[in-house]
């Protein structure tokens, strides 16, 4: 008797709000890569089949469109680094997490066939300036603008929680990517020898490879034993000075320059705090629920988001 086949990979369908960003539309990729139906969640009038409008602001969900789904992924929100940090800019990068999460928490919530996931982002600014100290998923939360913000962000999840859905929080690091997210404006600059060191270098980045932040994404859903906070960072997180001389060496470029704190307080206002401060996450739920990085150091993470493959 031939020996029999082994049964094909469950095909699931994923609703993703935020898919044209980086996140998310990596994600969509790689879920299509693998036969899975993806359900784009879109604040415009749909345009194509496989998309659902939603509307933040007002609270709205087409509950048909992603009722039955199993998963519901949330990565909508505005770019902590895209303006200057006014108190209008602020309330977007508020409104945009929260109100967000909350509506499609609360649609969760109501759906005759829920998800089996509710996904959501979240950030490793959740500790704050951590000095030199390492932080994992059990670490409280930090004082200032971005913990607050995502303690809040967290929280909007609840309906969905309570309503006996597994609920995860991607809680991200600095994600390595000339396609967008705080790289993207790293790699032209050291690319024309302007890279340097940014205050006294001593501040802990926690990155991870944009290939390594999906696949953890992908380890999440697939593991029903992972819920609550998650740390996407790689296993050992590096200074800024240990930045700067990786990016030296991957791209060839002198990395002598140097952005004096004052100077950049005075060019960035608010948010130099963030780009000052030091956050040592670690991804201990990550690793103890056997995930295991393709890029775990700083210089094959630079050069695989050289490459585009990061």
């Amino acid at each position: 008797m031939a020996p029999s086949e082994p049964a094909p990979a469950r095909r699931s369908r994923i609703a993703v709000a935020g898919s044209s960003g980086l996140i998310g539309s990596a994600l969509t990729r790689s879920l299509r890569a693998d036969g899975h139906e993806v359900v784009r969640l879109v604040r415009s009038e749909p345009s194509a089949p496989d998309q659902v409008r939603w509307d933040p602001r007002q609270g709205y969900v087409d509950i048909p469109g992603v009722d039955g789904c199993d998963v519901v992924a949330n990565f909508a929100a505005a770019g902590v680094g895209d303006h200057r940090w006014t108190d209008e800019y602020k309330q977007e990068i508020h409104d945009s997490r929260v109100l967000g999460t909350a509506t499609l928490a609360e649609a969760v919530a109501a759906l005759d066939r829920p998800p089996r996931l509710f996904l959501n982002g979240s950030a490793v600014g959740y500790y704050g300036d951590t000095g030199t100290r390492a932080v994992d998923e059990s670490a409280p939360p930090g004082a200032g603008f971005l913990p607050e913000l995502c303690v809040e962000w967290e929280a909007a999840a609840a309906p969905a929680r309570n309503a006996g859905v597994r609920t995860a929080f991607a809680r991200s690091g600095l994600v390595v990517s000339r396609s967008g997210g705080a790289w993207e404006r790293l790699f032209p600059l050291f690319l024309a020898g302007l890279g340097g060191r940014m205050g006294s270098g001593r501040q802990f980045w926690s990155y991870i490879a944009l290939h390594d932040h999906i696949a953890a994404l992908r380890h999440i859903i697939d593991t029903p034993e992972l819920s609550g906070p998650v740390n996407l960072t790689a296993p050992h997180p590096v200074t800024n000075a240990e930045v700067t001389a990786a990016m030296g060496r991957v791209l060839h470029r002198p990395t002598l320059l140097t952005a004096p704190a004052p100077a950049l307080r005075l060019v960035l206002g608010e948010m130099a705090g963030d780009v000052l401060g030091s956050t040592r996450a670690v991804p201990t739920r990550l690793l103890e629920s056997g995930f295991t990085f393709a890029f775990p150091g700083i210089d094959e993470t630079i050069r695989a988001a050289r490459r585009g493959n990061g």
